[in-house]
């Protein structure tokens, strides 16, 4: 098994004091993660899973006496894909208001139902942590350093799900994984009837990684209206498939605004969604892929060390860019992101003059392990 660095911060908050609730992807391994973590503390545990219909039944309707008679012989109780179970948040707030030296952990593929489901009556009573698929470091910890480097063409193609980095066959594997899991929360938890419109939207925000998306061009390709573009984005966001960057700026009358940028949180699931998994160094893409793994890593890498600040890309009228930025206070880290080693990187002094960066970083594929460390 692949230690995950998200058992540290869980680690750090397992004292019954208040509920754990652990987002990410389905197929990341959250409920392995909290499983070993059982394991570890040598605790007696009961799962109870939301995709289990009688689960479903009798935690949503159930009397507060049930709910404590149900848990009294154990000292952990993991509800795994809680965001499918209705009053998921009172049920949980009843055991925690109730003291009982237990801990409780949520697990949930999607923050679709979940957050309006514990936010309010779990309001002070939660921590939160996000797993994503596995990161680099996680990978070169327990590959070694040197393998995981032969490795990385592949998982700029195949991307870093657990399945698919540590077993074969993985463009078969890979293929089912984004066909069974993308959009089952969705579908299943918005009344949405067919994936179709999700799929043209995905191929077409995959064929952009690295560039500014128009929500207007999208509709237009799709043929819906803007809003109905916006509102897709934002579900495929909340069950972890996409997320958004958007430009900085406090100088808006020679600067980008308002278009984001979009990425995947797996490189894997965008080569899956357009169908494409040849070999790296036949691909036109390869830049786009090398943009789209770095920045996600430093979404993982962000979240997983307590990064408070934001994250955001630069860029002026006069098509001048800065690909990541890290802000934090008045501190900000700025990142141009190049696969090829040897490919000039100049920093606009538009963007230097005027910010003042802390550093400026030239990202590519010989250097950028030492970023994400």
């Amino acid at each position: 098994m692949i230690k995950r660095l998200s058992a540290i911060n869980i680690r750090k908050d397992w004292t019954h004091e208040k509920v754990i609730v652990v987002l990410g992807p389905r197929q990341v391994g959250k409920t392995t993660l909290v499983k070993a973590l059982a394991e570890e503390y040598n605790k007696k545990t009961l799962w109870l899973n939301g995709d289990d219909p009688k689960v479903r039944a009798d935690l949503s309707e159930a009397s507060s006496s049930y709910l404590m008679r149900l848990i009294e012989e154990y000292d952990v109780v993991v509800i795994d894909e809680a965001q499918r179970i209705e009053n998921i948040g009172i049920t949980t707030k009843i055991w925690v208001d109730a003291q009982l030296d237990k801990q409780i952990i949520l697990t949930g593929s999607s923050s679709l139902n979940l957050g309006t489901r514990v936010n309010e009556p779990l309001t002070g009573r939660k921590w939160e942590h996000t797993l994503f698929p596995l990161c680099w470091k996680e990978i070169a910890n327990h590959y070694t350093f040197a393998k995981a480097q032969n490795m990385l063409d592949e998982l700029l193609v195949f991307g870093m799900y657990p399945e698919i980095v540590t077993k074969p066959e993985k463009q078969r594997r890979l293929s089912l994984l984004a066909g069974s899991y993308l959009y089952q929360d969705i579908l299943e938890l918005t009344g949405i009837k067919k994936p179709e419109l999700l799929t043209k939207l995905l191929r077409a925000v995959a064929l952009q990684v690295g560039s500014e998306v128009s929500y207007n061009e999208l509709s237009k390709i799709l043929g819906v209206d803007r809003m109905t573009v916006i509102n897709y984005i934002e579900l495929l966001e909340k069950v972890f498939v996409i997320f958004r960057l958007y430009p900085f700026s406090n100088n808006k009358r020679n600067e980008i605004t308002s278009k984001p940028k979009i990425y995947f949180h797996d490189n894997g699931i965008r080569n899956a969604v357009i169908g494409q998994f040849e070999p790296l160094q036949s691909r036109k893409d390869k830049g786009d892929l090398f943009e789209n793994f770095f920045i996600s890593e430093k979404i993982k890498q962000l979240s997983y060390t307590g990064f408070h600040g934001q994250t955001h890309y630069w860029r002026n009228k006069q098509q001048a860019e800065i690909d990541f930025l890290e802000v934090e206070n008045d501190n900000i880290s700025a990142y141009e992101i190049k696969y090829n080693p040897k490919q000039r990187v100049r920093f606009s002094k538009s963007f230097t003059n005027h910010y003042h960066p802390k550093k400026t970083v030239a990202i590519n594929k010989s250097n950028f392990w030492e970023y994400l460390e």
